[in-house]
């Protein structure tokens, strides 16, 4: 069987750097080429440095390594994004357009997307939020994604790419730090505590939010990929639900491995944009068509997280 050859972009980011790991020991850690335009120090295997806005490097990293598949991970993220909107708009269709436009001309058969619950905004039902919500998104994160979802469609319906996508909720893990999403708070509220230090929630406590755990979130995205193609009937982004808690919840399940934790609430341009997203998620569809369910609950992730944190933070000292 031909080996694939699979191109990460963002590798070095939140996300990225998870998966490229689960990636090489699925496939081999000569089989992927992981990229960015920063260097992640605990990255192993084949890496170079790439500007997913270039379109002719990236076509010929495609073409030298003949690439099967690419992981487009690449983005400004949410809260990131509203401090400069005109550059995340740019960036993000950007490097988007690239990748389908490269996978186009170049025999690439499947590509992978990353869109958000920042792509819903009021009007819709925010408790088991529907597939086929309307998309109205009230950040240019969110605008990008529902760009990048019509795209994604596009390139299928007119030119048989394959490409596949998720509506992550807040992924959360101990493998890197917050990489500017309004939903970071659930990954700094961990180092805080297992450093025994206060934190400043930029949420309000009872703001409930669809999360989903680091481990889940790179199972969903490795067993969409490899679903059988006459499986995949969204071919914008899937609805993905892992959990759903509120920041005073998060607190609570911390404080069963540390009492004494404590939380000042103070909400900024955050608190905004997160009364815009669901509390919930219906990911029926993802259940139906390739079988999705999350391992992962609050306090399961909870003591994953506070695990992992200790140890990272032994070996720092």
């Amino acid at each position: 069987m031909k080996r694939k050859k699979i191109l990460i972009t963002g590798a070095s980011g939140q996300l990225g750097f998870v998966l490229t790991k689960a990636l090489q020991f699925k496939y081999g850690i000569k089989n992927i080429i992981a990229t960015d335009i920063n260097f992640h120090s605990s990255l192993e295997g084949h890496f170079e440095f790439l500007d997913v806005t270039d379109l002719i490097a990236l076509k010929q990293m495609v073409v030298d390594y003949k690439v099967s598949q690419i992981y487009h991970l690449a983005a400004i993220l949410s809260a990131k994004g509203e401090k400069d909107p005109i550059k995340t708009w740019d960036i993000n269709i950007k490097t988007l357009t690239n990748v389908l436009e490269v996978s186009r001309l170049n025999n690439v058969k499947k590509v992978f997307f990353p869109s958000s619950i920042a792509v819903f905004g009021n009007n819709i039902l925010r408790i088991n939020t529907p597939q086929n919500s309307n998309l109205s998104p009230s950040t240019m994160y969110g605008v990008t994604k529902v760009a990048g979802e019509n795209l994604a469609n596009y390139y299928f319906q007119k030119y048989g790419i394959d490409v596949r996508s998720l509506r992550y909720p807040g992924i959360i893990g101990h493998q890197s730090l917050p990489g500017g999403g309004t939903t970071d708070y659930a990954v700094e509220i961990y180092h805080k505590a297992v450093r025994n230090e206060n934190f400043e929630c930029f949420l309000e406590p009872f703001t409930m939010l669809p999360m989903i755990y680091i481990d889940d979130a790179v199972r969903a995205t490795i067993e969409l990929m490899e679903a059988p193609s006459q499986q995949i009937s969204i071919r914008t982004s899937y609805n993905l639900a892992g959990m759903s808690f509120s920041p005073k919840d998060l607190v609570m399940s911390i404080r069963k491995s540390y009492p004494y934790f404590q939380v000042n609430y103070k909400p900024d341009f955050r608190q905004e944009i997160a009364n815009t997203w669901p509390v919930s998620i219906d990911d029926s569809k993802a259940v139906q068509d390739w079988d999705w369910q999350p391992e992962f609950d609050l306090n399961r992730m909870t003591k994953d997280m506070i695990a992992n944190l200790k140890k990272q933070l032994l070996t720092t000292k």
